[in-house]
């Protein structure tokens, strides 16, 4: 069995077509699975399905070798803001999730610090949020996803707001701190590049369904280097090509419809 099994979920707003439209996707663990597609194709609804945040209408996910019915600490969640409590400390923003399970104690401290210490955050742990630059804004989100140390994390374009070499490094960091954690992730992205960088396996999502699926087989570990190379702008020009079809395809429908 998969580590995550989409098994043909769909999700509705009242009075609505489905937002997600009988979506089958399966994640192996270890894994790191990129969702792409133009805004309102439900890429960031099936992340809130995949998270839990959500309840299918019809079908179900499986996580592990249990129904998901509810977030729970085995699921780490990073928006698309860092979303960090200005009046906390980093070192409490990134605790905050034992928080709200119990006091944090002495190893729970080292751990965060430790992950600041990764991520060059170290020197920073008693600063607040409003000293630190974007970047490392989105740094400390992330070592508060990874705090609990989750199986599954999940992402919803975290980067897009900050400036291409911020995000290449984030992007870097976000890869070695997964693979060296074993933790399980899906992205969600518009940026077919990024897709392709940090991905294992890339879902192209237009009207609520997956209407392309590619596995990337670029080398691992990633480097940026690996941009300038053709292979990978093989792969960003096979998935722009899928998007661009899926695109036209609906239109092409929504016009005999029309008719």
């Amino acid at each position: 069995m998969s580590f995550m099994d989409i098994q043909n979920v769909v999700f509705t707003y009242p009075g609505r077509p489905p937002v997600v439209d009988g979506i089958d996707w399966q994640i192996e663990a270890g894994e790191i699975h990129c969702l792409v597609g133009r805004s309102g194709c439900g890429k960031t609804t099936l992340l809130k399905l995949a998270a839990g945040l959500l309840r299918p209408q019809s079908g179900r996910i499986l996580l592990r070798d249990g129904e998901l019915v509810s977030p729970g600490p085995q699921i780490g969640f990073m928006f698309q803001a860092p979303v960090l409590l200005e009046w906390h400390r980093v070192i409490d923003n990134v605790l905050l999730p034992v928080s709200l399970q119990r006091r944090p104690d002495a190893r729970d401290r080292a751990r965060a610090l430790a992950l600041l210490d990764t991520l060059g955050l170290a020197a920073h742990a008693q600063h607040h949020p409003r000293a630190l630059s974007g970047g490392q804004q989105s740094r400390v989100a992330l070592a508060r996803a990874l705090i609990l140390d989750p199986a599954l994390l999940l992402l919803d374009e975290p980067f897009a707001a900050l400036d291409a070499i911020t995000r290449s490094d984030l992007q870097d960091d976000l890869l070695a701190m997964c693979r060296q954690r074993g933790t399980t992730v899906l992205f969600v992205t518009h940026d077919i590049a990024e897709a392709v960088y940090l991905g294992d396996r890339i879902a192209v999502m237009h009207g609520g369904r997956i209407v392309d699926a590619l596995q990337v087989g670029l080398p691992t570990p990633r480097t940026q280097t690996l941009r300038h190379g053709v292979p990978f702008n093989q792969y960003c020009a096979r998935v722009h090509a899928a998007m661009d079809q899926a695109r036209h395809a609906g239109a092409q429908t929504t016009t005999v419809g029309a008719a």
